[in-house]
């Protein structure tokens, strides 16, 4: 090997054994102090290539004016590598300012959150106390009186008021929801199940419900939510069906999608309002004396988003009525 060459390779084993070194340094740093990382890194380019240099005029021999001179322009880089570290600081103090603002953000957030969760928890469990009193009075003197008697009255609001404080309760554990027990269940049996639970509004609302085409999909899901859906549609078609109307549900399979799908009697429903029906406490004028407060279809809509599906609604006025869809991923493995 030639003396140049030996020059040029212990000028690179220089330069990257000083680089590395730096480098080690640089890295040691504090993760608290960014800024001086910063700052330092560029020099660290800077001392390298400086190192090599020297190391390969001396191996080649090169006079100490042309050295001093070569190590005096390296040298007169050390104000811009300055300059590039400053610029390189500024922007890690914006980051973690920024990071920390994020964090910070986040933490509130977190805080706002478990305050409103807890205060929805006791003003539910405040607000169920005193009506359940109620309730067992008006139960009390309803069974003497009829049912259009103040007492059954006030039975039929106490079940409304506690099923409105129900529906906030699980709204709100919806959204901040992250865990869920997640098992193997037959479309048909939440559907009948749900059927079950809303069959003595139905009969006391003079609607009938009637399934066709069960298709006996299994699916993977929470079930106690997804039966949860499934009811809050089904009640909401019977509240919108007429006495002597009727309520139709299917269970089909749609390609990958698992459907349940309910046609109620209500007419249909104008096109304006149809894009707003899942909105939480959204509803129509038409609808203002209705019960509940709006937030059957927001939960249904937030248990198939948190199922990965999602909800469909079909029936524009002057249809004989409106159809709504859940739909599911079908198990795969079953």
């Amino acid at each position: 090997m030639t003396p140049d060459e030996n020059a040029v390779v212990l000028s690179i084993l220089t330069t990257a054994g000083v680089g590395l070194a730096g480098t080690a340094i640089v890295a040691a740093l504090p993760r608290s102090k960014p800024i001086v990382a910063a700052i330092a890194a560029p020099f660290v380019v800077v001392a390298s290539l400086g190192a090599g240099v020297a190391v390969a005029t001396r191996q080649m021999l090169i006079d100490d004016h042309t050295s001093q001179t070569l190590l005096v322009v390296l040298a007169a880089c050390a104000p811009l590598a300055l300059l590039v570290g400053l610029v390189l600081a500024r922007r890690a103090r914006a980051v973690e300012r920024e990071a920390a603002a994020e964090r910070a953000d986040r933490q509130r957030a977190r805080e706002v959150e478990d305050s409103r969760r807890e205060t929805i928890r006791w003003l539910s469990h405040d607000l169920r106390t005193p009506l359940a009193g109620i309730r067992a009075l008006a139960e009390s003197a309803a069974d003497e009186t009829s049912p259009d008697d103040p007492p059954a009255r006030i039975v039929r609001e106490v079940d409304r008021l506690d099923a409105m404080v129900d529906d906030i309760v699980e709204l709100s554990r919806l959204h901040t929801e992250r865990r869920r027990d997640i098992t193997a269940a037959s479309l048909d049996d939440l559907v009948s199940d749900a059927v079950a639970s809303v069959s003595p509004l139905a009969a006391a609302e003079g609607v009938r419900i009637e399934a066709r085409a069960l298709g006996g999909d299994v699916i993977d899901v929470e079930v106690r939510e997804v039966t949860r859906a499934v009811t809050n549609i089904i009640r909401n078609a019977v509240q919108h069906t007429p006495a002597g109307g009727s309520v139709t549900l299917t269970t089909v399979r749609d390609g990958d999608d698992a459907v349940v799908s309910v046609t109620d009697g209500c007419g249909g429903i104008p096109a304006d309002d149809l894009p707003h029906l899942l909105e939480p406490g959204w509803r129509g004028d038409s609808a203002r004396s209705e019960r509940g407060m709006g937030l059957g279809l927001a939960i249904v809509d937030e248990v198939a988003r948190a199922h990965g599906g999602r909800v469909t609604i079909e029936g524009t006025a002057p249809a004989p009525g409106c159809t709504v869809s859940l739909r599911l991923p079908a198990a795969t493995d079953h």
